[in-house]
């Protein structure tokens, strides 16, 4: 044992990673070669990209290549590659544990079955422990870039909770991974299944893939390994190739390699733009979110590179937050070889190259959407339930696209009741009443809380429409989004009701009447709650509830100021308004009261603060006040 060799535990989560990837993936074993060279393509382009400022990393080999091999005797398959290599604390922090993040989210989105679990994997950059698949052991030999020959690391591990690094020598920078295959697995022991298996998954692999020709030896009676490399990829971008020429499986295995994903997508565009500006699109859209979607400082999604030449991985600047879940490339002709961050920011050819990724995209989504085949109707329902959460934030991001984002756009409503999120704000307007003039809508934490909203009561009676919004980011929308097809969008929450056309005169009439009738009583129930409301008035919104809170028509809804104080952001100070329903006996009951006014008019305000989500200030000076009314009631005296 080397005296710089040390031996080190894995993530306890990695032993959880390797079990799942011997026993789940067992029926597709033949992937760990995709992604292991996957992997040393993926090496080979950062060191592309560091050498454009550091063009002594290539020393005296700048031809990238990845090459693959076989022992027979010692039942070994080795992938290398001549790429950028890890360092010792690379070899640790990469090898060792999961990915880079993501570890807890990987194991609390597993679900104990293993076929379904498979799926994830790739979602987490966990790609290099499918060796594990194959193989009982697996050394790792490789060498920065820059660092001397003598400052390349071995790491080694059987899998089984631990593994070893030391310090070795190597010639050479780059990777080579050895998997010492279990018994059974012979058939990658032979260069015909190898080299059908590259064919397969990693013929889009724009590096060379090299394997030593092997010949047929009449008097042996067997295939013998000549000293001539031959490439047995087809190492052309696939992206530049003609579309005629490239197959489904092809676009789908090239998606897997770029998109670190083992589903197929669930759709794609492939275009070449010409003119001032040249480049070529393939975007993706995957058909499972990852796990990270929700953060929108997570970036992994379009690769840039610059005729041909890898220049960056997550260029944000090619594609807006709304849409970081599209995977794929571009491919520019015009912009520098050596572009940097700070010139992709301020770039007018990028700015239109962004723009005409947008439309793409968008346009991909429009077809599926507005498509008559009902198999491309289903994969923009799985789309949406998958990613619509983020497409919406694109109505507050994209203000050239609005309106195109808005036509995409899929909510509930009460027309089904149901929490499926089906309804396009098209459907919505194809259905209004005749004289109806605005999109109402309401919001809540819940949908259960939307749905049961008192504030629909009069929609209901009425068979008025209501959208049914509980995704917090429906808050964003129907700030940014106020009309669509030259109808407002309506909150049945805010401002004072006005349904237009859809009143009846005697409904107007007799709200008017009970507004004078009542306004004493409104008087007093605004002394007695005080600073706790801004007004109190009549309502013609209800009809089984005795009282609802609504905010002002300018002022800050109840829950996005809930929603605000739960981020820990200090939402404006604005009071609700509280409507009262003059036909509710709870009310009527008011109008006579004396002893116990003050603790009925504070129930009026309690119960509407509850019914619509909020939380009280005083929970158990409410459950008193419930308990001394019903004790009250019980016993005749009030």
């Amino acid at each position: 044992m080397g005296a710089n060799k040390e031996t080190l535990g894995f993530q306890a989560e990695v032993k959880q990673l390797l079990n799942l990837m011997i026993h789940s993936l067992y029926s597709n074993k033949e992937i760990f070669l995709r992604e292991l060279i996957s992997n040393a393509s993926d090496a080979c382009d950062r060191l592309r990209f560091e050498a454009l400022n550091n063009a002594t990393l290539y020393a005296d080999d700048s031809d990238l290549k990845i090459r693959l091999s076989f022992d027979k005797a010692a039942r070994t398959l080795t992938i290398s590659d001549n790429g950028i290599g890890l360092s010792r604390d690379e070899a640790v922090e990469h090898l060792g544990t999961i990915a880079k993040s993501g570890t807890r989210e990987f194991f609390s989105a597993l679900t104990g079955d293993q076929a379904r679990d498979a799926h994830l994997i790739g979602q987490f950059g966990v790609g290099f422990y499918s060796s594990y698949i194959v193989a009982d052991k697996v050394t790792v030999i490789s060498r920065r870039a820059g660092l001397e020959t003598n400052q390349a690391v071995k790491w080694e591990s059987a899998g089984e909770g631990e593994f070893t690094v030391e310090m070795v020598e190597k010639a050479t920078r780059g990777t080579e991974v050895t998997l010492h295959l279990r018994e059974g697995e012979d058939e990658f022991l032979s260069g015909w299944k190898i080299k059908q298996t590259v064919r397969k998954y990693s013929d889009h692999i724009t590096l060379p893939i090299l394997m030593k020709k092997e010949e047929w030896n009449q008097e042996k009676g067997e295939q013998i390994t000549s000293d001539e490399d031959e490439t047995v990829n087809q190492a052309s971008a696939l992206w530049a190739r003609p579309k005629s020429e490239i197959t489904e499986e092809q676009y789908k295995e090239f998606y897997k390699h770029v998109g670190h994903d083992f589903d197929d997508p669930l759709a794609y565009v492939h275009a070449k733009v010409e003119g001032k500006q040249e480049y070529t699109q393939l975007l993706y859209i995957p058909s499972k979110a990852p796990f990270d979607m929700l953060d929108r400082g997570a970036r992994h999604g379009v690769k840039l590179y610059v005729r041909r030449v890898f220049i960056m991985d997550d260029a944000e600047q090619l594609m807006p937050v709304y849409l970081r879940f599209v995977r794929g490339i571009v491919d520019s002709n015009n912009l520098p070889l050596n572009v940097s961050r700070e010139i992709l920011q301020e770039s007018r050819d990028i700015d239109t190259i962004r723009g005409g990724c947008v439309k793409k995209v968008l346009g991909l989504l429009e077809g599926l959407a507005d498509s008559e085949d009902a198999a491309e109707k289903a994969k923009y329902a799985t789309f949406w339930k998958e990613f619509g959460r983020v497409l919406k934030e694109g109505t507050g991001e994209d203000f050239a696209n609005k309106d195109r984002i808005a036509k995409l756009l899929r909510f509930a409503s009460t027309n089904l009741d149901t929490p499926e999120e089906v309804v396009s704000l098209a459907d919505y307007v194809s259905r209004m009443k005749e004289g109806q003039e605005k999109i109402y809508y309401v919001t809540a934490e819940t949908f259960t809380a939307a749905k049961n909203s008192p504030h629909l009561e009069i929609f209901r009676k009425k068979g008025i429409e209501v959208l049914l919004l509980s995704e917090r980011v429906d808050e964003w929308v129907t700030g940014s989004l106020t009309e669509f097809d030259g109808k407002p969008l309506q909150s049945v929450a805010k401002g004072g009701l006005d349904l237009g056309k859809l009143e009846d005169a005697a409904d107007k009439e007799e709200t008017e009447k009970a507004a004078d009738e009542y306004k004493e009583l409104l008087d007093k129930i605004k002394t007695t709650l005080g600073d706790k409301v801004k007004d109190v008035r009549v309502t013609h919104r209800l009809t089984d509830s005795p009282s609802c809170l609504v905010a002002d028509e300018h002022d800050l809804g109840g829950n996005l100021a809930r929603i605000l104080k739960a981020a820990g952001q200090k939402a404006p100070d604005t009071k609700p308004i509280l409507e009262i329903n003059p036909k509710h006996p709870a009310v009527q009951r008011l109008k006579y009261e004396e002893s116990s006014f003050d603790d009925w008019a504070n129930l009026l305000l309690e119960q509407a603060t509850l019914a619509e989500g909020g939380t009280l200030d005083d929970p158990a000076g409410f459950v008193k006040r419930i308990n001394d009314l019903m004790l009250a009631l019980s016993s005749g005296s009030k």
